[in-house]
C-alpha cells in the first residue's frame, strides 16, 4: 500500500525502522500531527502500581479513556443520586499526568441501572430523566473532558436502531434530546456518536450516518464519530481512503481469534495495527487512536470472546510486541515525510460533514462467528471485529481547521 504519496512500504520494512525510534507512541503521533494516542483505563488499574506505570506515561498515552466508571450504572445507580468517585479517579490520574480525558459514556442501551431501564416512562419524564442525567454528569466534568461519547451503539448490524428504553419511548429524538443536552452542559467539549463495525462502508455504517443527519436537521451539535475498532488479526493491510475520513479510532484493540498466537500471527498483527495507524495518518481528519487497554494480561477480550485474546500492544509481562513496533516506525516514517496532516500539534476543530457516496462499496466479508457478521456471539456487548483488515473504508467526511 502507499503510505503518504511514497513508493509502497511494506509492513516489514516499516519495523525495520523501529530500531531508530526512540520516541513513544504518543510523542510520535504528536509530531506526525495527531491530537493523541490514548488507551483505556479501568480503575481497577490504578490499584496496580506496575499498571500505573504505563498508564500514566503520557509520552506513549497521552490520553485516557475511562472504561466504565462514567457511564450510567456506574454514576446515577438511583434516580437523583449521583457517584463520581470512581471516574474522578481516573481523571485527576489523568490530569496529573499530563494526558487528555476523553470521557465515555452518557446513553447506552448497556450498564443502564435497572430504574431507568424498568421505568415506566412517557416521552416528558424520559426526557427529563437523559436531560438530568446528562446535565449533572457533563457538567461535573465540564472543562476536563477533550470529547464525550454521548451515544453509544445505538445500531444494530442491519442499520436499524437497537431496541432499548429511549427508542421505544422517544423514537430517534432521543439522538437530538442527548446531543443537545451534553452541548448544553459543556459547550466546549466534542460530542460524539461512538459505535463499532462502522470501519466498513455496510447498512451500520449508513445508519450512523443517519445518526448524524438526524441530529444535525434538529439543529443540534454533533462532532464526530468514533470507530471503535474492535477487530481481528486478519490477513492484509487497507490502502489508506483516497477521500472519506473518520474522526476518531475510540477503543482499538486487533485480537486472535484462537490462542496462542504464533510468530508468524504476530508478525501480522502488527501488520494490522500499522495499516489502522497508516489509515489514519492518511487522512486529516483523524483526531487520534485510543486502544482499548494497553497489556494483554488486562484486557476485555478473553472474558467476552473465550479462546480470543492477545489483542494488545504489549504482552501479559509487560513487553512491547511486534504491534508497538509497527505503530511506531508509521509515525516516525510519517513524521519523517511530512505526512499525518501536517506535523502541527494545534488542537483541531472539525466540523462533520457526513457522505454516503464518497468511496466504492467493498465486497462483504465472510461472516463466521465473531467477525461481525450474524453468527457473532457475544456474552457481554456483541461486539465483533472484522475478518478481513482489507475491508477497513471510512465514509465520514471531516472537515478540520487548524
Amino acid at each position: 500500500m502507499r503510505l503518504f504519496n511514497s513508493p509502497a512500504v511494506t509492513a516489514t520494512a516499516l519495523l525495520a525502522l523501529s530500531s531508530g525510534v526512540t520516541a513513544q507512541l504518543n510523542q510520535l503521533a504528536k509530531a506526525a500531527g495527531k491530537l493523541y494516542l490514548g488507551t483505556a483505563i479501568h480503575g481497577e488499574d490504578l490499584n496496580d502500581s506496575s499498571q500505573q506505570k504505563y498508564l500514566g506515561d503520557s509520552n506513549d498515552f497521552g490520553q485516557a479513556t475511562p472504561g466504565n466508571e462514567m457511564k450510567w450504572d456506574a454514576t446515577e445507580p438511583n434516580r437523583g443520586q449521583f457517584t463520581f468517585g470512581n471516574g474522578d479517579k481516573i481523571a485527576n490520574f489523568a490530569s496529573s499526568h499530563g494526558q487528555m480525558l476523553r470521557c465515555h459514556t452518557l446513553v447506552w442501551y448497556a450498564q443502564l441501572p435497572g430504574w431507568v431501564q424498568n421505568g415506566n416512562w412517557d416521552k416528558d419524564s424520559l426526557t427529563s430523566v437523559i436531560n438530568t442525567h446528562i446535565s449533572n454528569v457533563v457538567g461535573h466534568y465540564k472543562g476536563k473532558c477533550y470529547a464525550w461519547d454521548v451515544v453509544n451503539e445505538a445500531l444494530n448490524e442491519d442499520g436499524s436502531y437497537r431496541n432499548n428504553p429511549f427508542l421505544r419511548v422517544l423514537g430517534d429524538s432521543y439522538f437530538a434530546i442527548a446531543f443537545d443536552a451534553a452541548a448544553k452542559a459543556d459547550p466546549n467539549t466534542k460530542l460524539y456518536y461512538n459505535d463499532y463495525n462502522l470501519e466498513t462502508l455496510s447498512p451500520k455504517h449508513r445508519g450512523a450516518v443517519k445518526i448524524v443527519q438526524l441530529v444535525r436537521a434538529a439543529g443540534k451539535r454533533i462532532d464526530g464519530v468514533g470507530m471503535q475498532a474492535h477487530l481481528i488479526v486478519g490477513q492484509s493491510p487497507p490502502p489508506p481512503p483516497s477521500n472519506p475520513s473518520c474522526v476518531a479510532f475510540t477503543e482499538l484493540d486487533i485480537r486472535f481469534p484462537s490462542l496462542p498466537a504464533t510468530s508468524a500471527g504476530l508478525q501480522q498483527q502488527a501488520a494490522d495495527y500499522g495499516a489502522v495507524t497508516a489509515a489514519c495518518l492518511a487522512v486529516e481528519g483523524c483526531v487520534g487512536i485510543t486502544t482499548w487497554g494497553f497489556s494483554d494480561a488486562h484486557s476485555w477480550v478473553p472474558g467476552t470472546f473465550p479462546g480470543n485474546g492477545d489483542a494488545l500492544l504489549y504482552d501479559r509481562n509487560y513487553q512491547k510486541k511486534p504491534a508497538y513496533s509497527a505503530i511506531s516506525s508509521i509515525l516516525a516514517a510519517a513524521k519523517t515525510s511530512g505526512g499525518g496532516g501536517g506535523g502541527g500539534t494545534a488542537v483541531p476543530t472539525t466540523t462533520l460533514v457526513t457522505s454516503t457516496t464518497t468511496a466504492t462499496q467493498p465486497p462483504p466479508a465472510t461472516t463466521t462467528a465473531g467477525n461481525g457478521g450474524g453468527g457473532c456471539v457475544s456474552p457481554q456487548w456483541a461486539q465483533c471485529g472484522l475478518e478481513r483488515m482489507q475491508d477497513l473504508r471510512f465514509g465520514f467526511d471531516v472537515q478540520v481547521q487548524q
